[in-house]
């Protein structure tokens, strides 16, 4: 790992100009987003697997994984995060050896959730801690995420509700003892919680693009230190894809 990319990377988490991931799942997504700017690349854990012919959900083997997040450092200059998911494992033992295979790619940092991949709902506060700080022992810059809000969303719920914001304060606070570099709160929209939320935790809090949702620098007024788009890049450059195709097949 580049510690000084490492360095630069966590720098740009701010939340008077946050840092806006537009996600990539390959290495020439990867040189196409950098080359329009981007500060940092990222990937999403949906793109990066559909783009290999895998459903989501380390579906795709962590070998394919470590493969395509080396050909992304390799093509381009800025820091490089890759969606972790689970690490692929759940006890701390096995996430530390994983998560230095990942390190040892080149990436400075990756996201890492809480929910329990293959099981329900998500880890407790300290379980998911223990994992979180065995991640962060190989160095990577920990984007913790928590599925409260996406778990609501599954269950066809409102993911805007207070209480749910009150328990990510308080995974907040344990993950960043344990070594978080940066909060995760996919689902969540609703501007006043965002803004609960940002003022109410120690860590940079990264949110997820969803329509409606206000426009990045609003999102750094209300404290947002990172805006990423997810699954949308992927979803939408597919979809082109299929028109372009189903326009030439269905006409010749």
């Amino acid at each position: 790992m580049d510690n000084a990319k490492r360095v630069r990377f966590a720098s740009l988490h701010s939340d008077t100009a946050p840092l806006l991931i537009y996600n990539a799942w390959d290495a020439g997504s990867a040189v196409a987003i950098a080359a329009a700017g981007a500060k940092a690349v990222a990937t999403g854990s949906l793109g990066v697997a559909g783009a290999q012919g895998h459903d989501d959900g380390q579906v795709i083997p962590l070998a394919d994984l470590l493969g395509t997040a080396r050909s992304i450092v390799n093509a381009v200059e800025v820091p490089v995060s890759i969606d972790f998911e689970g690490g692929y494992a759940a006890d701390p033992g096995t996430l530390t050896k994983n998560a230095a295979l990942l390190a040892e790619t080149g990436a400075v940092g990756c996201n890492f959730e809480d929910q329990i991949i293959g099981g329900d709902g998500v880890f407790a506060p300290a379980v998911q801690a223990d994992r979180i700080a065995a991640v962060a022992s190989s160095g990577l810059f920990v984007n913790a995420r928590t599925d409260l809000f996406l778990g609501a969303m599954k269950r066809s719920e409102d993911p805007n509700q207070s209480a749910l914001v009150d328990q990510a304060i308080e995974r907040a606070t344990v993950f960043a003892d344990a070594g978080a570099g940066s909060l995760f709160v996919p689902g969540l929209s609703d501007p006043e919680l965002i803004a609960t939320l940002c003022n109410a935790v120690n860590l940079p809090v990264n949110v997820m693009m969803l329509p409606g949702m206000p426009q990045p620098a609003k999102l750094g007024e209300l404290g947002v230190g990172r805006v990423s788009w997810g699954p949308g890049p992927w979803r939408m450059m597919m979809a082109q894809l299929e028109q372009d195709a189903r326009e030439i097949f269905t006409a010749n």
